[in-house]
């Protein structure tokens, strides 16, 4: 069987779309009326709806990258996907809540990842339209310690530097003899936002470079690691 070539994205809409309209509250849409119906197992947006033969493992589903590493080899993976900060998931919220409380809570989840899939692509975008070169790479802006009024590495972000801003600094050590490159050291900064989706390499013949990072989601990251 082929991989789910599914985006990832517009699955998310979907299944956001269907969650609005109540599919799950209609008993003739979701699981039906002899058992309640499970977000993502009895929707549309499953790899396996409408099959009874033939069906996909579920390590094959689009929706397994949201999944942490450790939950990916369990019966219903989908139900331990992280849907907040503190580490609720599907799973724990049948055995709390009542539907209208899972489906809230799926639904702020579903809106706030959409965002943020959205926002990372549009960055993705003005990386790869800033420079024809492999992978998305292009030359970082301009040190923190060079500029006037320093910024974020990332060309196309213009997020001004912050002390309390959050993001990430790097440290490159220069060759350049230059009072410009105190100690022979140059610092960068990427913004909050940019350091979810980008890093800054060293590369010996350009210097340093902007470079996509795997797209991990952050939040399936953080529950593997027990954040």
């Amino acid at each position: 069987m082929r991989k789910d070539e599914r985006d990832l994205l517009e699955v998310l809409r979907h299944e956001l779309e269907l969650l609005e309209k109540g599919w799950y509250l209609n008993s003739s849409l979701g699981g039906g009326g002899w058992r309640p119906s499970f977000i993502f197992e009895d929707s549309p947006t499953c790899i396996n709806y409408g099959c009874k033969e033939n069906t996909h493992p579920c390590a094959d589903c689009v929706l397994m990258q949201l999944v942490p590493a450790e939950s990916r080899s369990k019966k219903f993976p989908c139900r331990h996907i992280p849907l907040d900060a503190s580490g609720q998931t599907l799973d724990s919220l049948y055995r709390q809540c009542d539907q209208k409380e899972i489906e809230g809570t799926v639904g702020k989840w579903l809106r706030a990842t959409i965002e943020r899939l959205e926002e990372e692509r549009k960055v993705q975008h003005k990386l790869e339209s800033a420079s024809p070169s492999p992978a998305g790479e292009v030359t970082a802006g301009i040190p923190l310690s060079q500029k006037l009024h320093p910024k974020c590495a990332n060309p196309a972000c213009p997020t001004a530097f912050h002390w309390l801003g959050g993001g990430k600094f790097f440290r490159f050590r220069s060759d350049e003899d230059s009072s410009a490159v105190p100690h022979g050291v140059q610092h960068y900064w990427l913004c909050e936002h940019c350091s979810h989706v980008l890093t800054l390499v060293f590369d010996e013949e350009r210097g340093v470079v902007l470079k996509l990072l795997w797209q991990e989601l952050p939040m399936a990251t953080a529950a593997g690691k027990g954040l």
